[in-house]
């Protein structure tokens, strides 16, 4: 619309133009050389425009034929660009598709005609990599350290080479180095925040935490948690040498994640050797309602000291009904009325676990009881005891395959904070029904459905010990974790022919 209102006002300049030329005629005299040249005014212009345009075309050939080398240059330089960028294109995809000897023929060109691009570089030091040359890749990183928009890539080229290499003073020289320069790189800072909670330096780690959250690479959420986690494994450091720094480390890792059991744990214990009772019992209260754990039992159970084992049970009570009856609930009462010795009464609360899919430590539970109650060695202990020896593992610490009774605030494989969770174990290692020997099979499933006055067992010349009895929640601390066996677990092949019949499960 616009542009074809800007011609018709041009056409209109122009003949209105032509109209002023002709109603004012008049003659251009040009004297040159001793001739004289005259013709009208209409005439001169046209063939000062002629001119014009006739020079135009004359400059414009001679500025071509003098810029026809830079041209030339220019246009040989684009086409060893374009080759460069296809020769890149093609060497990142021998890459991904794990072509060493490709990648690095087409690094090699891409290289050659690219010279030091920073992406040229990159597939260089990649194509090195895929191929095991160790050397070739770091020499390529440092070159990239040297440009100062490729410095940071370079570094992490270079970290990750030292972290293959297990170099971990030069991988988080390179992380700092990194961090400095970059601030809100995030592989850098959880490199310095790794390296700082293996060093066990909470303070600068706390530090490290803020700075990431202040900058937007780690959610607030989740750097609260972390900060929760930093604190109560400091707290957890100077509960016997400083206790009061160590109280107020805890009160703040309460107040950022009430449901962390550590962190409240500790708090109780420490409010508790104060005296304050009354704070003790209320932090751990909350915590309980929000995750019941038997570590939070045991310190709400040892408040006071002195108690009798008659006030113990009725704390146990307490959190029984603070939980709706949660199983770790009725292991606490168990506990508590098996140092009472109020035996019935400890074999009752346990009575609703062994009806429904009972593990471990109510086996072993019910093993301690009777133990106390009749003696080491009894026949009814050794029932429970084998059927412990088959029952399902109860909830523990795990991270990254180790399983352990006591909480860790980093992971000791991966160098994770807040790895731990605590869950049942992954049963990699239990024996299937198959495996299990006949007489052990006919002996469990012979085990009465209430445990009344049994038989003593047939003793053998070779008799057979009891299993080592777990602390804590049931599991045997003795044996490794099942991470740290060498040997890999091979599952025998199903056949069809071989169908082993269910084992009913006898209702106790």
């Amino acid at each position: 619309m616009w542009r074809a209102l800007a011609f018709l006002a041009l056409l209109a300049i122009a003949a209105y133009g032509a109209v002023w030329l002709a109603d004012h005629p008049g003659i251009v005299t040009v004297t040159w050389g001793g001739y004289e040249v005259a013709t009208s005014l209409a005439a001169a212009l046209v063939g000062v425009l002629i001119l014009s345009v006739v020079l135009g075309f004359i400059w414009a050939f001679a500025r071509g034929i003098l810029h026809f080398p830079h041209r030339l240059r220019v246009g040989n330089r684009a086409r060893r660009r374009a080759r460069g960028y296809e020769a890149l294109s093609r060497g990142m995809v021998a890459v991904g598709s794990g072509d060493p000897a490709a990648a690095r023929r087409h690094a090699g060109e891409a290289q050659r005609l690219l010279g030091d691009e920073p992406l040229a570089l990159l597939l260089t030091a990649q194509a090195a990599q895929i191929s095991g040359d160790r050397a070739g890749a770091e020499s390529a990183f440092r070159r990239m350290t040297d440009e100062p928009e490729t410095r940071v890539l370079g570094l992490r080229g270079l970290f990750v080479e030292a972290r293959r290499q297990g170099d971990e003073a030069t991988a988080r020289a390179y992380a700092a180095e990194a961090a400095r320069l970059a601030p809100g790189v995030s592989w850098a800072n959880e490199a310095v925040l790794e390296a700082q909670c293996a060093d066990r330096d909470w303070s600068s780690a706390l530090d490290t935490v803020s700075r990431r959250a202040s900058l937007g690479i780690a959610d607030k959420a989740a750097a609260r948690r972390q900060r929760a986690v930093l604190l109560t494994a400091s707290a957890l450091e100077l509960e016997a040498g400083d206790p009061e720094r160590a109280l107020a480390q805890a009160r703040e890792a309460v107040k950022l994640a009430p449901d962390l059991v550590p962190a409240a744990a500790v708090a109780g214990r420490l409010f508790a050797r104060r005296g304050d009772l009354k704070r003790a019992a209320r932090v751990v209260e909350a915590a309980w309602k929000a995750n019941p754990h038997p570590d939070l039992a045991r310190v709400y159970l040892d408040l006071r000291t002195g108690d009798s084992s008659r006030d113990r049970l009725a704390r146990a009570e307490t959190l029984a009904r603070l939980s709706s009856w949660h199983p770790e609930a009725r292991f606490a009462i168990a506990r508590a009325a098996l140092e009472a010795r109020e035996f019935g009464r400890a074999r009752d609360v346990l009575s609703p676990l062994l009806a429904d899919n009972p593990t471990q430590r109510v086996y072993l539970t019910m093993a301690e009881i009777e133990e106390a109650e009749h003696g080491h060695g009894s026949g009814r202990a050794r029932e429970w005891l084998a059927r412990a020896t088959h029952a399902p593992r109860d909830p523990a610490w795990c991270a990254d395959g180790i399983v352990t009774e006591r909480w860790m605030p980093i992971s000791p494989v991966s160098g994770r904070l807040d790895a731990f969770v605590w869950q049942t174990p992954p049963e990699l290692l239990g024996r299937s029904s198959r495996d299990v020997p006949p007489e052990e099979t006919a002996k469990e499933t012979a085990l009465p459905a209430e445990p009344g006055p049994l038989p003593a067992p047939s003793v053998t010349a070779k008799e057979e010990k009891p299993a080592p009895r777990p602390a804590g929640n049931g599991l045997d601390t003795s044996a490794p974790p099942f991470a740290a066996t060498a040997t890999p677990v091979v599952f025998p092949p199903k056949k069809d022919e071989e169908k082993v019949p269910e084992r009913p499960r006898q209702a106790v």
